[in-house]
């Protein structure tokens, strides 16, 4: 039987790389973006791209009628996708916090929700996260809105685990280090670092067809930097 995966956020960055990856390892692949353009480019032949935003009720019944009427069931969700916000605490809006929690809590929220009855046991849904969302982590000013939607998906895999844990279904989240994507380079102008998103979406490709062997429930820092 063929491997299911839905990822979402992959237009660019490392959701675009893991498309590519999954692909490669002959994975039937759904690929969920507000610009579907990038990946059909690709004219990847097991991959699935319609445009789609974590925003949007109607969005999620076109994901939930297409996993129903072509697949039946989902092996791993990488819940992907992120809004991020760069502004000092003092200008961010309650428009603003709506906007980044709407894509980065709310979203990823009702994306589980949604897949979850297509998941048996062994299931994967891991949701990456941001050492910004680490309780004791380094805090950058200017991402109150973007590390505190961050913290909330953490504390949500926990939840899930605990809910669900009867059912064999693993729910692990992975908080990064920066990566140089153009997302980073929106936010922090001109700010490097060495982490490509290839490389980090080799490591996310290993561990969302792995982890679930042995975790559930569980934040894993993935970050290079100290502290």
């Amino acid at each position: 039987m063929s491997k299911h995966v839905i990822i979402t956020g992959t237009s660019r960055g490392i959701g675009f790389e893991l498309v590519k990856q999954f692909s490669e390892k002959g994975y039937q692949v759904l690929a969920l973006s507000r610009n579907a353009k990038p990946i059909l480019d690709l004219k990847l032949l097991n991959v699935t791209a319609f445009p789609f935003d974590l925003s949007k009720k109607a969005d999620f019944h076109k994901v939930e009628t297409f996993v129903k009427n072509e697949w039946g069931h989902v092996d791993i969700l990488i819940n992907n996708a992120g809004a991020l916000l760069n502004k000092p605490f003092s200008e961010t809006t309650l428009e603003d916090f709506e906007f980044v929690y709407k894509t980065n809590v709310f979203g990823v929220a009702e994306m589980t929700r949604v897949i979850l009855p297509f998941m048996k046991t062994q299931s994967h849904v891991l949701t990456i996260s941001s050492m910004g969302g680490v309780q004791g982590s380094m805090k950058f000013p200017g991402l109150a809105a973007y590390s505190s939607s961050k913290g909330a998906v953490i504390t949500l895999t926990e939840l899930w685990a605990e809910e669900y844990k009867e059912t064999g279904i693993c729910f692990n989240v992975l908080a990064l280090g920066a990566v140089q994507t153009e997302m980073l380079e929106e936010a922090f102008p001109g700010f490097e670092v060495p982490m490509t998103p290839k490389s980090m979406a080799n490591y996310i490709f290993d561990f969302s067809t792995t982890g679930q062997k042995y975790y559930n429930g569980k934040l894993l820092q993935v970050s290079n930097s100290t502290p």
